[in-house]
């Protein structure tokens, strides 16, 4: 999940999806930032009541490995996509063409109405990702020095995408201007920098959390058709020609 989101237009939510672990890996967050939440009002047994709840033994080690990813993996993958553009290109669009036959499998209800939803999805985004022809860094302006409540709110922001299946947090941070920001503070180990956006993620994360759990517990098949819309429309970004992730605009191969 780490090294996915990294990657402009792939999702760690996808990876997740892939291995069967998406909804164990919402609701964790979600008691997570239900203890967090009842920490913050005083409720001290209710905080610790919730910290029980949650899945320590598959969260820890699913966060070390995104954690590590993203400290040793981002180097090589920006070398990589910037020296093999259209392979990594490929290598990612199988992988989401790949989620979206497992999200397929897991639809319980693929009636009509679910299939309007998914297409709808898929169309909307595929149009509003080519309203910007660039994705990288290069191509698009990015903030030249951004104060600490910028990387603040874009971790806030960009963490709700990187849970979702076929949205990018990268490819976020990139549309806010802040992906070069961010991915060279990381590569700098800037602490403060880090911890802003760490903060504003675990911020975001709650909030979104708490949302996303519900919509699955009780419209599962309407969720699940939106997320496979947004798989299908986000491949406008992994289409390999001309130039792998590094635009939207399409060629022929």
């Amino acid at each position: 999940m780490g090294a996915a989101d990294i990657v402009p237009g792939v999702s760690g939510g996808t990876i997740a999806l892939v291995f069967g672990i998406y909804r164990r890996l919402i609701t964790s967050i979600r008691d997570g930032s239900t203890a967090i939440g009842r920490l913050l009002k005083g409720d001290v047994s209710g905080a610790k009541e919730a910290f029980t709840d949650i899945e320590w033994v598959f969260l820890i080690p699913l966060l070390a490995g995104i954690g590590i990813a993203l400290i040793t993996l981002a180097g090589l993958i920006e070398d990589l996509l910037h020296h093999h553009p259209e392979a990594m290109a490929g290598l990612f669009m199988g992988l989401v063409l790949g989620s979206v036959v497992v999200a397929w499998g897991l639809l319980e209800n693929r009636d009509l109405t679910r299939l309007l939803i998914g297409v709808g999805v898929g169309v909307a985004v595929f149009v509003l990702l080519g309203l910007r022809t660039g994705t990288t860094e290069d191509a698009v302006g990015q903030a030249a020095d951004p104060a600490l409540w910028a990387y603040f709110a874009s971790g806030a922001v960009a963490i709700c995408a990187m849970i979702l299946p076929g949205i990018s947090g990268s490819f976020i941070l990139v549309m806010l201007g802040m992906y070069g920001p961010v991915l060279s503070a990381v590569s700098d180990r800037d602490l403060v920098v880090v911890a802003a956006v760490g903060f504003g993620a675990v911020v975001g994360l709650a909030l979104f959390s708490q949302v996303l759990h519900w919509a699955l517990e009780h419209h599962y098949n309407t969720v699940m058709a939106a997320l496979i819309g947004l798989m299908v429309g986000s491949l406008r970004v992994l289409w390999p020609w001309p130039e792998g992730v590094a635009s939207t605009r399409l060629g022929a191969p």
